[in-house]
């Protein structure tokens, strides 16, 4: 029927592949350059239409990373509440602090002079409890505010991405339903499916553990050097001198693994359309003796993805130790003249404290982000190839004001009409025919003539070359797509079901109709006959590939489908490729009515089914060569004559 695929046209030549894929139509995945800048903006552009939960979410993350790095802050004011307790209780009660310190200068303790100067001590008190439990539970109050914002950024951050994955996922399928037959007849289903599952998959893996992370990263490295340099600048200038080390690396290392990550997804897609297209044709890989070459090809894709995978990893796992490094270096910097600070008394030992834990906290957004680096990467290699499918041209938009036949009559006609499938190979030349309403143009000649074109060109999935073709006066390309097919119903030699019953399977096209219009449909097709025979008769879940059924029942279930719909127009291609002789005689008596007063195009191999069309059409290098019925044909001697004498004649004579 009319929402059937049609028949594949030739495919262009791909690059010579091994193994049973060039039995089957496979070929590698198209070679394009990555281009990591341009898609990555394109990505942010993506993320645009939800910048209102996302602006919520950075609000929640700079009050999340402004509490957390408050923390260490307080942290530093109860260590020096402890140790000035701990000096406090050395001290003796009575005396006053410059008392202590100038004591300690005339003993020649200078440096002890200075410790004790920058303290807050009290002599002889002892530890002050009540300060240093208030200090510590607002720590604790700061700590757990940041916690449920942290979270709740998170959980924002997570539904945006979310979204906007789910908004992908919907473009990539509007984009197929507007992409031509051309560009399925050219790619392998797998590296189609790859694209639309693997890849978008893996960009929303990406993108939600790589955002908010990158976002809090940043924040957390702003707001730490913040109060790094509120504290001492000098130290802060200290730790920043690792930080443009960290960005060579970061930007060497990413340059080397981003090709790594390209490669990695564009084998991936090669090795699923290879494992796809192995599994829907295991039988003729059997039946050639193909399984050792088949095996061979799957390990030689599978080695290829193990190396681009090992180093892509390997060069972006190379990121956060030599990050942690630069981080622990930058660590031992400020902790030897932070101590020498506290020493002198430049600095108190809970400002040391608390800036030695921004420095780790500086040191670890910047390892985290390079860690994220490898995702990202990954990520934008996959949101590149679902780029490359969303800017795939697509087939010629229907017109803005399209036509419509007055009468809907069935009077088709193919006037002066020229195609190709590729600009230099002419496949149809000048070829003109008439169909009236009602009649039946049977279509035969030898594989490669055109006949399948010819009932594409129908159906536009493929846009004639030049001429037209009219249905009731109007051409067709005039007319929506969707129109013209609503007209036409379809039974193809190459059987398609959905996974579902077989009621929906025959109902399938046709809106709105009843169980016993099912049923009467299916006795119409002689389907009943063997769906009475199963278990749950008409309610018998089928898959995608038919099992339960043999392939005869299939194409049985097909042709009831194209009954139920009841077109306007008719097209039969091997319609009875796949039945028996017994089944292939009912069928056509059933298609004898089925056809009264309907336009029916019945393309055949086999001759006997043809016989009693309106008008046999004899083609031959994409032109028709003899046109007429059955008995006037075979009078002529011509090709058809031909033809018919060596299905039956020559038959005859073996026996």
């Amino acid at each position: 029927m009319s929402g059937t695929a049609p028949t594949p046209a030739p495919r262009r030549a791909p690059a010579p592949m091994a193994g049973p894929a060039r039995f089957l139509g496979g070929q590698g995945a198209a070679e394009k350059s990555a281009d990591f800048a341009g898609s990555g903006r394109r990505l942010l552009r993506l993320l645009r239409p939800q910048r209102h939960l996302l602006t919520v979410a950075v609000g929640l993350a700079t009050v999340s990373v402004g509490l957390t790095v408050t923390g260490p802050r307080l942290l530093g004011q109860a260590t020096d509440l402890v140790f000035a307790g701990i000096f406090s209780r050395r001290l003796p009660a009575g005396t006053s602090k410059e008392q202590n310190v100038a004591a300690l200068r005339a003993a020649g303790h200078g440096t002890q002079a200075d410790l004790l100067a920058s303290l807050d001590v009290t002599p002889g008190r002892g530890m002050d409890f009540g300060a240093i439990g208030t200090v510590l539970l607002w720590v604790a109050i700061v700590y757990a505010l940041a916690g449920i914002c942290g979270v709740l950024q998170a959980h924002l951050t997570n539904l945006a991405i979310q979204r906007v994955i789910g908004e992908l996922r919907e473009d990539v399928q509007r984009k197929i339903s507007r992409l031509p037959t051309r560009y399925f007849d050219s790619q392998p289903r797998g590296e189609v499916l790859s694209r639309v599952t693997n890849d978008i998959d893996n960009l929303g893996q990406s993108l939600q553990q790589s955002v908010s992370q990158i976002v809090v990263s940043g924040l957390t490295i702003l707001g730490v050097l913040s109060m790094m340099f509120w504290i001492s600048w000098e130290l802060a200038l200290i730790a920043l001198v690792t930080v443009p080390l960290s960005v060579v690396v970061a930007t060497r290392v990413g340059k080397l693994a981003q090709p790594q990550f390209v490669a990695q997804w564009k084998i991936t897609g090669r090795l699923n359309a290879h494992v796809e297209e192995m599994y829907t044709g295991h039988t003729l890989v059997r039946a050639f003796g193909r399984q050792e070459e088949s095996a061979r090809t799957f390990q030689e894709y599978n080695e290829q993805l193990y190396a681009a995978s090992w180093r892509a990893q390997s060069i972006s796992g190379f990121m956060q130790p030599a990050m942690m490094f630069i981080g622990n270096l930058n660590y031992v910097l400020v902790a030897v003249i932070g101590g020498l600070r506290v020493a002198s008394g430049a600095l108190s030992i809970g400002d040391v404290q608390a800036f030695i834990q921004y420095s780790r906290q500086f040191s670890q957004p910047l390892s985290q982000a390079a860690s994220m680096a490898n995702l990202v990467q990954s990520g934008v290699a996959s949101a590149e190839r679902v780029f490359d499918l969303l800017d795939t041209a697509e087939q010629e938009p229907d017109p803005v004001a399209p036509a419509r036949p007055e009468q809907l009559r069935g009077r088709v006609a193919f006037e002066h009409v020229a195609f190709r499938y590729k600009p230099d190979k002419p496949l149809i030349e000048d070829l003109s025919l008439v169909a009236e309403p009602g009649h039946t143009i049977a279509i035969v000649g030898p594989t490669g003539a055109g006949k399948t074109t010819l009932i594409n060109l129908l159906m536009r999935f493929y846009d004639v070359t030049s001429g037209r073709i009219t249905l009731d006066g109007v051409d067709i390309a005039a007319m929506t797509r969707d129109e013209l097919r609503a007209q036409i119903g379809m039974v193809l030699q190459d059987t398609w079901l959905f996974g579902g019953t077989i009621a929906e399977n025959i109902a399938y096209g046709a809106e709105g109709v009843t169980r016993e219009q099912v049923v009467a449909a299916a006795r119409a097709a002689h389907v009943d006959r063997f769906v009475r025979t199963l278990p749950a008769g008409y309610d018998t879940v089928l898959d995608d590939e038919g099992t339960g059924v043999s392939g005869g029942e299939k194409q049985l279930i097909t042709i009831a489908r194209a009954f139920l719909v009841e077109p306007l127009i008719l097209v039969l291609d091997e319609a009875t490729s796949s039945v028996d002789t017994r089944t292939e005689v009912l069928i056509q008596q059933a298609m004898s009515t089925l056809r009264a007063g309907r336009t029916a195009f019945v393309i055949a191999h086999r001759l006997s089914t043809i016989r009693d069309a309106d008008t046999i059409l004899v083609m031959e290098n994409g032109g028709i060569v003899e046109q007429g019925d059955h008995v006037g044909l075979l009078a002529a001697g011509g090709a058809y004559a031909r033809l018919y004498q060596s299905q039956f004649a020559q038959a005859a004579v073996e026996i």
